[in-house]
């Protein structure tokens, strides 16, 4: 079907390319749904890849950061791009593309959430029971997942979008404060820049780590969602969105940066080797309580937290809501029916999966099988999205003036390519992992 028939009165009707605010300035706001997806895709894992990173291999993959930042930029203005020029949501876009799509997104989604709601709420908890050890992990892990069930069931996104730039704030001046105190090395810095993978043990994971793995998964699919409860839902927010996508993630590199000169300058000098996982953060605050004083160690803390409950309420609101509009369609509804928005009864269903259900794996541990589809899941979410940004950014499914140039075709299928190599070497590790 041609994308004309998704506006009243064929091809005349569809939408016109306009590069501009629509003249409403007032709209233009540094704090937009691009901060939020940045934000919810930055959580603990990353911080930990990026450190054990910058200690192993000191400034040697600075150029995958920057790559990183770049692709994620591709990626997260493809789906804003098709989201405003068609008036559609990603997941209709992909409904377009074969049922196959839905046979894929729909176990993922349910077995995405389960896994990663504890994993986020145990995330969120580490940070504040090594600062308050007085009730035991898992019960700051259920306070971590009430409290962002909460705000996202009561608020509204503009009450969500201010509550993650405070996060953001928080997490961002304590890393980046970090980084300044541990003084970077600046002439290595320069060198880090020239693209080659170092020699030593796992170099080739994590280059392709901090190249694809840093910044989101799912909730970069969520960007289109978020864009239409801001109000930016038609072709005349193009230019907006760009601006608002491209400064999000060049904070974001920023802080990924800031967290490698962090690796190379304090954890490496320190010669400690991190825990893995999460727990590796709290490595981290021992020895810059070492170092510095407790004062900068607790700081660490609080910006940990900061990333770690961000990703809680940025995936309980974004993911929640590509769920309703997943199940809205599987029940004949339209995209933008209530039951499919913010507050809706699909909504609060998956609202409440990411926050109760998985609050049984505190007390059945990890569950070998579920983790195991977990991680090949999730690691052939990002290939899926790419792959399929080309599909729908070329061709009838979106109008003529806002399709892909040569250029960006480029750079989408180079990004695809990465994200297969990174995700089928995820699923090896996942599979290594599981039965070891």
């Amino acid at each position: 079907m041609s994308v004309d028939s998704n506006y009243p009165g064929g091809p005349s009707a569809a939408p016109e390319r306009v590069d501009n605010d629509g003249g409403r300035p007032a709209k233009w706001k540094i704090i937009g749904p691009g901060l939020v997806v940045a934000a919810t895709g930055v959580g603990a894992a990353d911080m930990v890849a990026t450190l054990v990173a910058g200690s192993r291999f000191g400034y040697g993959l600075l150029w995958a950061v920057v790559l990183g930042v770049i692709l994620k930029i591709i990626l997260v203005e493809g789906a804003g791009r098709y989201s405003l020029a068609t008036g559609r949501t990603i997941f209709e876009g992909w409904r377009s593309l074969g049922r196959w799509t839905t046979w894929y997104f729909g176990p993922y989604i349910m077995i995405w959430g389960f896994v990663y709601g504890a994993t986020a709420m145990s995330s969120a908890a580490l940070p504040l029971h090594a600062l308050f050890p007085i009730m035991p992990l898992w019960a700051w892990a259920i306070l971590m997942g009430l409290g962002g069930f909460l705000m996202v069931w009561f608020g509204r996104y503009a009450t969500f979008e201010k509550i993650t730039a405070v996060l953001v704030g928080l997490m961002f001046v304590t890393v980046v404060g970090l980084a300044v105190i541990a003084v970077p090395n600046i002439p290595e810095m320069f060198t880090g820049l020239v693209p080659m993978i170092p020699s030593g043990d796992g170099a080739v994971f994590y280059t392709l780590a901090l190249a694809g793995g840093v910044g989101g998964t799912i909730t970069l699919a969520a960007y289109g969602y978020w864009l239409r409860e801001k109000g930016w839902h038609t072709p005349k927010w193009m230019r907006v969105m760009r601006i608002d996508n491209s400064a999000a993630y060049i904070m974001t590199g920023i802080f990924v940066i800031a967290m490698l000169i962090v690796g190379a300058e304090v954890v490496r000098s320190a010669g400690v080797a991190l825990s893995a996982g999460d727990a590796g953060l709290l490595d981290l605050s021992k020895v810059l309580n070492d170092r510095y004083g407790e004062v900068i160690g607790t700081g660490f803390l609080i910006g940990f937290w900061a990333a770690s409950f961000s990703s809680i309420i940025g995936v309980w609101n974004g993911v929640s809501l590509m769920f309703a509009d997943f199940w809205g369609n599987m029940r004949g509804k339209e995209s933008g029916h209530p039951d499919t928005r913010v507050g809706g009864r699909y909504f609060k269903f998956y609202l409440i999966w990411l926050t109760f259900p998985p609050m049984l794996l505190f007390i059945l541990g990890k569950p070998i099988a579920l983790i195991l589809i977990y991680g090949v899941l999730g690691s052939l979410f990002m290939p899926f999205l790419a792959i399929t940004l080309i599909g729908l950014l070329n061709g009838r499914r979106i109008p003529k003036e806002w399709a892909n140039r040569l250029h960006t075709n480029l750079a989408l299928g180079v990004t695809a390519a990465l994200f297969v190599v990174l995700g089928v070497y995820q699923v090896v590790e996942a599979i290594l992992d599981a039965v070891s």
